[in-house]
């Protein structure tokens, strides 16, 4: 079974048991995924393209829940909050600061970075180790706490 179909599966679940939350997010997730393969022309879609949308979509409830945050909207922020630990439930586990420590290091002994101009390179190198498991961002932020 794929990916798509397991949200397909649990989207029909969600129906029959009334949980609109839940039927909500994975609508816009099932949505997102096939106005993609209509942009691309694409027939189906691999299970490591459906990841890449569902962690977009888990970004952009991140930035919201932030963002109603400082606008003092702690009821959106919350609406967000519980669509995001839907979205989070279909993700891989994110590695933690320690793990993605180690495997930045090693990242900078394997490519012999030594100054902030090489972060490119050392951010692709580190982003296909971690790809799904990690957020740029924070892999950014480590980054150039090692890098002088």
């Amino acid at each position: 079974m794929s990916f798509y179909e397991r949200l397909e599966g649990d989207a029909r679940k969600a129906l029959k048991e009334g949980d609109t939350l839940r039927l909500s997010v994975l609508r816009m997730a099932l949505s997102a995924i096939k106005t993609l393969q209509i942009e691309k022309n694409i027939k189906s879609m691999d299970d490591d393209s459906v990841i890449q949308i569902l962690q977009r979509q888990a970004k952009q409830h991140r930035e919201s829940i932030e963002q109603f945050t400082k606008g003092s909207r702690p009821d959106l922020a919350g609406k967000e909050s519980s669509e995001l630990k839907i979205l989070e439930g279909y993700l891989p586990k994110q590695l933690s600061e320690d793990e993605l420590m180690v495997i930045v290091k090693a990242a900078v002994t394997e490519t012999g970075a030594a100054t902030k101009a090489d972060t490119g390179r050392l951010m692709k190198a580190i982003m296909e180790k971690a790809k799904g498991k990690a957020d740029g961002k924070t892999i950014n932020k480590l980054i150039q706490g090692l890098l002088k």
